[in-house]
């Protein structure tokens, strides 16, 4: 599998890229850390730290036999994780450090897939529309507060505490799920696989929600789109798109990450 790999961060004064990604042979990690304000006063290593310690333990854990499925995988390395800082911060605060996941494995002839939180995975099948993994439960969740968000005074008492009460929704029943201190959110991730032989030669991407913003934010293209660019110019080419978009709509940037696989199954 061929692997090429861009990251940009947002550029914000004093924060880190709170993306990773990382690939083996067989096997490539996105983790898109989720930097809300106040993470520091819970977790003295921040947001980046945890995306970056989880995408490495993903890495080591894929690199071991696949005896295991991609949700008992993300488990076990969420609950590492967990452990490397339940004595030094309040792991179980809801604005502890959490992440969006998307994984991808080589086994055999198929191609596996989880995506846990809003970050994408998207397959080019050969003569057909690409195969779009994604997780909308956080998204359309968040969406349902934005209302009442614009009607409150910006970092008031109410603007609080209608945050407040969407962040409760993390990781509950009826809510949203995303890798944070429980390993059962795992459970909640979204799989599946697809034979190599149905993908063209464009194979496979993962986009963090700062990249795929291209399509679901301010539709630039569509995901048939995000393939033909990434086969004519490059992820750098869509991380470009997105940040001239993020200016003229005078929006924040986000930390944006692309992994595009190719050639699956040469190892």
């Amino acid at each position: 599998m061929r692997v090429t790999m861009t990251s940009a961060a947002a550029g914000r004064a004093g924060r880190a890229n709170e993306d990773f990604t990382g690939a083996l042979p067989t096997a490539a990690v996105l983790v898109d850390g989720a930097g809300i304000p106040g993470t520091e006063s819970i977790c003295r290593h921040g947001v980046a730290w945890y995306a970056s310690r989880l995408g490495g333990d993903l890495l080591g854990l894929l690199s071991l036999p696949q005896d295991r499925s991609l949700r008992a995988v993300l488990a076990e390395a969420i609950e590492q994780v967990t452990d490397d800082h339940r004595e030094t911060c309040d792991v179980t605060d809801r604005i502890s450090p959490s992440a969006a996941v998307a994984l991808l494995r080589l086994s055999g002839d198929l191609v596996e897939y989880l995506v846990l939180g809003d970050a994408y995975i998207v397959l080019d099948k050969a003569g057909g529309a690409p195969l779009v993994v994604s997780d909308p439960r956080e998204v359309v969740i968040s969406r349902s507060y934005e209302p009442a968000l614009r009607a409150a005074a910006e970092d008031g008492d109410e603007y609080h505490r209608i945050l407040s009460d969407l962040r409760s929704n993390r990781n509950q029943p009826g809510g949203f799920w995303v890798a944070k201190d429980d390993p059962r959110a795992a459970d909640e991730a979204i799989t599946g696989d697809c034979p190599i032989s149905r993908l063209t030669h464009l194979g496979a991407v993962l986009l963090s929600n700062g990249a795929g913003g291209i399509v679901d934010r301010f539709g630039l293209t569509d995901w048939p789109g995000v393939m033909a660019v990434l086969a004519s110019s490059g992820p750098e080419e869509i991380i470009r798109r997105v940040r001239q978009a993020e200016a003229q709509h005078a929006v924040p940037p986000d930390d944006a990450t692309i992994t595009h696989c190719t050639d699956l199954g040469q190892t």
